[in-house]
């Protein structure tokens, strides 16, 4: 089982970025799908997650500007971002709860966001 990130980039501030996770594999069921982030030299946070009926959490910085959702009949997530900011720039990772014989928590590569000017 793998999960894909895709759609990361550079941007200038204001702008909107797409990214899209595709998990890809032999698994019977998916729970709960979240992106994470990571800028350089600070610790790994939390930016948004969605269960399987589609309640949502976020990231209180991200709130109104970041957009989670899933799509279960093609096992993907996306984070639509708008708005960035600068301090928004990180490597953003997804990560899933996926069940192959016993649930476990997998995660995607990291696809960079860059926001600057």
């Amino acid at each position: 089982v793998q999960l894909q990130a895709s759609g990361g980039g550079l941007v200038q501030p204001g702008g909107s970025l797409r990214l899209s996770c595709l998990v890809s594999g032999s698994f019977s069921d998916i729970g709960v799908m979240l992106w994470y982030r990571q800028a350089p030299g600070k610790q790994r946070e939390m930016v948004a997650t969605i269960k399987t009926r589609g309640e949502t959490e976020y990231l209180d910085s991200v709130k109104g500007r970041f957009t989670i959702s899933r799509d279960n009949a093609k096992n993907t997530v996306d984070l639509q971002m708008i708005g960035l900011k600068p301090e928004d720039t990180a490597v953003y990772y997804c990560a899933a709860q996926i069940k192959s014989g016993v649930w476990r928590a997998l995660w995607g590569q990291g696809t960079q966001v860059t926001v600057s000017s």
